[in-house]
């Protein structure tokens, strides 16, 4: 019997088990209970008081005694203190439309005895009641719009007050914004991270102590309780953090710095407890603290900075709930920030944040890897050399090429193509980094030879100095702020900038400036940002990284560690070592131009014709720009003589070799 009756019970618990999971049935919560209990008492009492307190005449008992002989009375109500009474519908010419024919006699003591006025009333046929209302009921009257405030006051501010489990006077403002994702819900895996290997195994073992906790207590080890994620924007650090707990398959509070601090004291504080009481609740657990710079900062650092502090008294919060883990306590506290130099010395001693993992941009093996992941969700076309667009983005972060890719699909999209194409790729490349080319842009003839001196200038001068990169395109197409652009390829990643690509690169800054002073007989505004970061570069070379054979071995930039920024007065330097490095900067720039006005004169033929060039293609590739300095002409059809003779042809191209130059020069 026993055994029958078992299946007998678990067969109900089946469907909730192996069926689809329902969402729960949402339950009005306790404020909007309020809310209607609320507008029901303001109803009724509106009811009760316009029925109660309608317009009527005042008029005199006398007065009423004439309308009841007169018969214009059809009935009247009689209380203790007053007569109410309304009129006959043909006795209402004459009288005041808003009291709708009532009308009010008040008693006096002494005046209208009942037994009187029944007889009165008997006498001339009229219908009458008598109405106890007592003394209560008047006060009663006058007291509900005093009532309905004081219940709105209960319902709306201390339910609430009352109701807010931790946060005190503040409500649920103390109650914290954390955001739970479930393991249902943890769809992110190390499968969707690239380009940051290092970091990835740096944090599996974080992993391995949210899956197997006895396995590292077996020797007496602990398990770090913070790990800090260092790094530029961009880089995955968010992304690392899900990933962790994704494969971990554990629970995940994420957070940002800026939602721990609102407009109330000790708002941040209280926050900062909720979210690590639900932490310990949910355990195994990781807490993702993003931008946590924004409440970490150095204590006493700024101008009003004290105990009293809102963001200070945050800080403290968190660093109490941090030591108060448990060596058993299965939480994991995970922070990124990209400025990691103005975080606390308490948030980062060990016991708290005591790992730091740096996840720096990607190299071009990692460019590569997060390209192919973000490949993988779009229609790529046969032949897509991922490579090369690696190569290209050197110093991109990964939502960078994130973007390229989504870029590319939208470009294509609007081109009504059936696959993503290399020309698009290259274009949205150009366009995270520099903006969207403005083709509809009307350009002045005048302005538009001067752009194209101008960028003549920097691709000949970058195709023969020694130690730059390869020019990889060069366009006099207005570019977000730019009229023109010099595109370079770097050959590999650079780990380190020497003095011969420094100043390399001062020259090709300069070379736009120069060619336009020899061949426009006049200079323009459009070096702005090439004399800008030829200008930064030298003083970085000088005060920084020790380049100068004059100034010798020393940093003479500030250490960055002043909180009220640079001041006047607080260079660690003299005012003679000051006009030290001015003449060496100055020195430095003068000698770039005179190299490069050389290196310009003497190539004169080759910067007159890559400036036709420009001019009659707009935008021509490094291969072309190499042809061009062996003294070859350049004799290609144009887009738009590819768009007219499309146009007198069918409308499929002839060849598959038309149709790719046609793409390709769009692409440019």
């Amino acid at each position: 019997m026993s055994k029958s009756e078992k299946p007998q019970k678990k067969q109900p618990e089946k469907p909730k088990s192996n069926g689809p999971k329902l969402p729960p049935q949402k339950k009005i919560p306790r404020p909007q209970y309020s809310w209607v209990m609320f507008v029901v008492l303001a109803v009724m009492a509106f009811m009760l008081l316009s029925r109660n307190h309608k317009p009527a005449e005042a008029i005199t008992f006398s007065e009423f005694r004439q309308r009841v002989i007169n018969q214009q009375v059809q009935k009247v109500i009689i209380s203790d203190s007053a007569i109410t009474g309304e009129m006959r519908s043909e006795a209402l010419e004459g009288l005041a439309k808003d009291t709708a024919g009532r009308f009010e006699v008040t008693l006096l003591n002494g005046m209208g005895e009942q037994e009187d006025l029944r007889k009165f009333l008997d006498e001339n046929n009229t219908e009458y009641a008598f109405e106890q209302t007592g003394m209560f009921y008047n006060i009663l009257l006058s007291f509900i719009p005093w009532i309905l405030i004081l219940g709105l006051m209960y319902f709306f501010i201390f339910r609430q007050f009352r109701g807010a489990g931790g946060g005190g006077m503040l409500g649920n403002f103390g109650r914290s914004k954390h955001r739970l994702s479930n393991k249902d819900q943890a769809s992110v895996t190390f499968d969707n991270v690239a380009g940051i290997e290092e970091a990835k195994e740096e944090v599996s073992e974080i992993i391995q102590f949210l899956r197997n906790p006895k396995k590292f207590q077996r020797l007496g080890g602990r398990i770090p309780r913070g790990v800090l994620l260092v790094g530029e924007p961009g880089c995955g650090k968010t992304l690392l953090a899900k990933a962790i707990a994704g494969e971990a398959d554990v629970p995940f509070l994420s957070i940002s710095g800026s939602d721990f601090v609102e407009m109330f004291v000790g708002v941040g504080a209280s926050r900062v407890r909720d979210l690590f009481k639900e932490a310990k609740t949910n355990s195994p657990c990781i807490i993702f603290l993003d931008e946590i710079d924004a409440v970490g900062r150095k204590r006493g650092a700024g101008i009003a900075g004290g105990g009293h502090d809102e963001r200070e008294q945050t800080l403290n919060a968190i660093l109490v709930e941090m030591d108060g883990f448990a060596t058993d306590d299965q939480v994991i506290v995970i922070a990124a920030t990209n400025r990691a130099d103005v975080l606390d010395n308490a948030l980062t001693r060990p016991g708290r944040f005591d790992r730091q993992i740096y996840v720096p941009l990607p190299d071009i093996k990692g460019r590569l890897a997060i390209l192919e992941v973000h490949a993988k969700k779009v229609k790529m076309a046969p032949g897509i050399d991922l490579q090369r667009l690696a190569r290209g983005t050197a110093t991109f972060s990964g939502a960078d090429l994130e973007a390229i890719i989504n870029e590319a699909a939208l470009a294509a999209t609007m081109s009504n193509k059936d696959f993503v194409e290399m020309v698009d790729l290259e274009e949205a490349r150009d366009k995270v980094r520099w903006g969207r080319a403005r083709r509809s842009r009307v350009v002045d003839d005048k302005d538009k030879d001067i752009t194209a001196y101008h960028e003549a200038g920097h691709a000949i001068v970058q195709s023969i100095i020694e130690d730059a990169d390869p020019v990889h395109k060069v366009s006099i197409i207005p570019r977000g702020p730019m009229g023109g652009a010099t595109f370079s390829l770097p050959e590999k990643d650079r780990m380190h900038y020497s003095k011969k690509f420094c100043l390399s690169m001062i020259r090709i800054y300069l070379g736009g400036r120069v060619a336009e002073e020899i061949f426009c007989d006049d200079i323009t505004g459009g070096a702005q940002s090439d004399i800008a970061g030829a200008t930064q570069l030298a003083r970085s070379m000088i005060m920084e990284w020790g380049m100068s054979d004059k100034l010798g071995f020393i940093r003479y930039s500030s250490n960055g560690m002043n909180p009220f920024g640079e001041l006047p007065g607080s260079r660690e330097y003299s005012e003679t070592t000051a006009q030290e490095i001015d003449r060496e900067i100055k020195q430095m720039m003068d000698q770039a131009y005179h190299e490069v006005k050389q290196i310009l004169l003497e190539h004169k033929t080759q910067v007159e014709a890559l400036r036709s060039a420009l001019i009659k293609y707009e935008t021509i590739d490094g291969e072309d720009v190499k042809r061009i300095l062996d003294g070859e002409i350049i004799d290609k059809p144009t887009v738009n003589e590819l768009l007219e003779a499309e146009q007198q042809r069918s409308p499929e191209l002839d060849t598959p070799s038309e149709k790719n130059e046609l793409d390709k020069q769009e692409g440019n």
